[in-house]
């Protein structure tokens, strides 16, 4: 996973961006931290951006995001899903290889 270190959270126009957006002291985001973690490791090469969302408030508004952890996936800059409920690794790896087995391109390739 990488750490979202930007002063904006700007979203990229091409490809398949994850964003996963989480709160420090939330112990339910560190349990799905850890199931994003072993996504991230069966499916190398996409890239999971993790991003604490107390550095973004104004932008968590304008996305309307209701609560953490939250995974946000977004394709050529428009946002495709947002996933509150990570259920478990099989369902994350299963959602994440449905948008990225799809074709290259989504990979911004």
């Amino acid at each position: 996973m990488i750490d979202w270190n930007e002063k904006q959270l700007t979203i990229l126009n091409k490809g398949l961006h994850v964003m996963y957006l989480f709160t420090p002291m939330c112990g339910t985001c560190q349990v799905a931290k850890k199931m994003l973690n072993v996504v991230d490791e069966l499916l190398p090469e996409l890239d999971i951006y993790s991003i604490n969302l107390n550095y973004y408030p104004e932008e968590a508004k304008e996305l309307g995001i209701e609560s953490v952890p939250c995974l946000l996936l977004f394709v050529d800059g428009k946002l495709k899903e947002k996933v509150y409920a990570f259920q478990s690794v099989g369902y994350l790896y299963d959602l994440l290889k449905q948008y990225n087995g799809k074709d290259d391109i989504f990979l911004g390739k």
